[in-house]
């Protein structure tokens, strides 16, 4: 490969900084621009949590969690799996373990120094770097537009790949900016939506006021929409001011939105006694309860209290608490109403993005010869868990290798 070929990356987070990576190793004079102050803003926000890297689950059970898209991720990972980003991890001086739920962290759980390490690589193989540079378009000679603290300056590039992220987390430089920009040059844009996202139930004042901020332990969430296959998950949920938020709904939240979207509401129902036969509960709750109150009832005989005990109260009839079988029946098969996502900005991820379609096998786009999309703004999406940054690791290292099938052939 000529090294006098010079690639614009545009957008400084894991797919552009992995496609300027596998760039700068065949000898491609690599620039990344990035509107924020400093790189990688949204991968040190993941590293809060813990970094959740990827996961260990078998490979066929892994390519599932990108649901209608895993046909167009899939040579992603066949060229960069979750072992090979273990393996990248390990190269940079840093060793990663598996949770109990076959997640996969770095050994520290922190992000920062490994993007301090990724960063002094990229440097030490030629990458330079141009912070706050806002990506604007295009000129007309096909030079590229920024908008810098100095004013606007243009950028010719034999090849660009745009890794601009979602519409998620704004102030972190993922704010969508870019979805007019290539609309105007023709590429089909889906609409995006928030992903990973809370939702919106509409509490009473007193359980807005008590318990928002509380988790909800040790719970199985089951929701089947009109058409589609059953969704049934144990986890934990986090109780807010306006619903529902935390992991167990979130890897179900592209079905619920769906859902919310086709019919207008979507109806989950909580079993908050897993391991609990209803047999079994009714006959504790029917247990004579002398002269104490029925919310000491249960917490004694079936350890239902707090924020579950809450629940009971703001979705339970007098009459349903009057019924032992009733009662029992609604502990298992608690029904919310889901009635919105919410807002954009405050999900972890989004759907919607530059269609697959607009792209051709190397993923550049078909109406901008040159132009390569990678990462969170391409029209995917997938549940926490690690799935989310595998894909934009190995969508980035793909989006390069496309780059550099496109310069051999001009």
């Amino acid at each position: 490969m000529p090294t006098n070929k010079q690639v614009a990356i545009i957008g400084g987070g894991p797919a552009g900084l992995m496609a300027a990576e596998t760039l700068a190793a065949a000898g491609v004079r690599v620039a990344v621009y990035d509107a924020m102050p400093s790189v990688g803003r949204k991968f040190l926000l993941a590293g809060r949590g813990g970094l959740n890297l990827t996961h260990t689950e078998a490979q066929a059970q892994f390519l599932s969690r990108y649901g209608n898209r895993s046909q167009a991720v899939a040579p992603w990972l066949q060229g960069f799996s979750a072992q090979a980003l273990r393996d990248w991890v390990h190269a940079l001086g840093h060793d990663t373990f598996v949770g109990t739920s076959g997640r996969v962290f770095p050994t520290d759980k922190k992000a920062a120094p490994l993007l301090r390490a990724w960063l002094h690589r990229l440097r030490e193989s030629g990458v330079v770097f141009h912070v706050r540079h806002r990506w604007l378009g295009w000129v007309e000679n096909n030079a590229l537009r920024f908008a810098t603290p100095d004013g606007e300056r243009q950028i010719r590039a034999d090849a660009v790949v745009l890794a601009l992220g979602g519409g998620s987390w704004a102030k972190l430089g993922s704010d969508g900016a870019w979805v007019p920009i290539l609309q105007a040059q023709g590429v089909p844009v889906a609409a995006l939506q928030p992903a990973n996202c809370g939702f919106d139930v509409g509490w009473s004042e007193h359980l807005r006021s008590r318990f928002a901020g509380q988790a909800i332990k040790s719970v199985v969430l089951d929701f089947t929409a009109a058409a589609g296959a059953p969704f049934r998950k144990q986890g934990e949920l986090m109780l807010t001011a306006t619903g529902l938020e935390g992991g167990l709904i979130y890897a179900a939240s592209a079905r619920l939105r769906d859902a919310i979207a086709a019919t207008g509401s979507a109806t989950i129902h909580l079993d908050l006694a897993p391991g609990w036969e209803r047999a079994r509960l009714t006959r504790e709750i029917a247990h004579p309860r002398g002269s104490r109150s029925v919310s000491s009832h249960l917490h004694s005989r079936v350890n239902i209290h707090g924020v579950k005990m809450a629940l009971l109260r703001e979705i339970g009839s007098a009459e349903d608490f009057a019924d032992p079988a009733r009662l029992a029946a609604l502990i298992k098969a608690l029904p919310i109403r889901l009635i919105a996502p919410r807002p954009l900005d405050e999900a972890i991820s989004s759907a919607g993005g530059v269609m697959f379609e607009a792209l051709d096998a190397h993923g550049m786009l078909r109406t901008l010869p040159g132009v390569f999309c990678a990462g969170e703004m391409l029209d995917w999406e997938a549940p926490t868990g690690g799935y989310l940054l595998t894909a934009c690791f190995a969508s980035g290292r793909a989006a390069g290798l496309g780059v550099l099938a496109w310069l051999g052939a001009i």
